[in-house]
């Protein structure tokens, strides 16, 4: 199968690119432009430039194309590790999204499927995102929107899925999540959902050592407890199981995504021998 190429779908001379000249957020590194802007250049290709760890883009009645380069906003050896996730809106429609690397062209998201707001994760060093208008006579109700983040790449998980990979995690990824993950905290699984693109778990916490953002919510006044729900990919086939786990992961677009869940007692046995041993990468509190 041959992949499309950039200078194939756009001839030279018609190939004009421009400094996006759309609006841009200070706080949030968001933007929203307008294909109103060129729509008598319908071959124009607009660069867009966003370098914030998280934002959104707009693109109302989208017509031609835009790239859109994301970048961390500072350079370091870390950053050719980072990876990108984007999550359309469910109102998203008029283009398709690919990865452009070179002038060459992958299929990230077709229109059709940007309205099932699944988000879609690739490598950073895979390419900019080429955003290309689909052509139609009537512009006026279509608008491409989503959302991005870029994350840190965790050991044994790859790029092209917002959650945990489902085998098991080594004692050293289990210390170091503990450690370095968005959310820590030690509870029981509830309720186990299965769903078509990802499995939903239940969970009820008796304690929680850190949550990037809140994930997890008090359970009352008097009783401290919390609840929640975290998501890992289907394909997992996790089980409503008794007992205490500790639960780590990360957050994107809100949601909390599985990593490692130990069983707690597990975790105890291993972190004491590590204690002993000098080698935590940092301390829990485990009383």
């Amino acid at each position: 199968m041959l992949t499309p190429t950039l200078a194939s779908l756009l001839p030279p001379l018609l190939l004009l690119c421009r400094i996006s000249s759309g609006q841009y957020s200070s706080d949030q590194c968001s933007w929203k432009g307008s294909g109103l802007t060129h729509e008598g250049h319908a071959r124009d290709v607009e660069q867009v430039y966003l370098r914030c760890s998280q934002g959104s883009l707009e693109w109302l009645y989208p017509t031609g194309a835009i790239i859109v380069n994301l970048r961390p906003n500072t350079l370091s050896p870390a950053a050719a590790r980072l990876s990108v996730c984007i999550k359309p809106s469910a109102r998203s429609s008029g283009t398709n999204v690919y990865l452009d690397r070179g002038g060459e062209l992958r299929l990230l998201l077709r229109e059709q499927d940007q309205a099932r707001g699944r988000a879609q994760c690739f490598g950073i060093q895979e390419g900019a995102l080429f955003v290309e208008a689909v052509p139609r006579a009537d512009i006026s109700r279509r608008i491409t929107a989503f959302q991005y983040e870029l994350v840190s790449e965790r050991p044994g998980a790859g790029p092209h899925s917002p959650g945990a990979p489902c085998k098991p995690c080594s004692d050293a990824e289990m210390l170091l999540a503990v450690c370095t993950n968005d959310f820590v905290a030690r509870g029981s699984i509830k309720k186990v959902e299965q769903e078509e693109e990802q499995t939903s778990v239940t969970v009820g916490i008796s304690r929680v050592y850190r949550q990037k953002t809140q994930v997890f919510v008090p359970g009352g006044v008097r009783v401290r407890t919390w609840t929640g729900r975290i998501h890992m990919p289907p394909q997992c086939g996790v089980r409503s199981g008794e007992g205490e786990f500790l639960f780590t992961g990360t957050v994107r677009f809100g949601e909390a995504w599985m990593g490692c869940a130990p069983r707690y007692k597990d975790f105890l046995r291993l972190y004491r021998a590590a204690q002993q041993q000098g080698t935590n990468p940092c301390h829990v509190d485990t009383d």
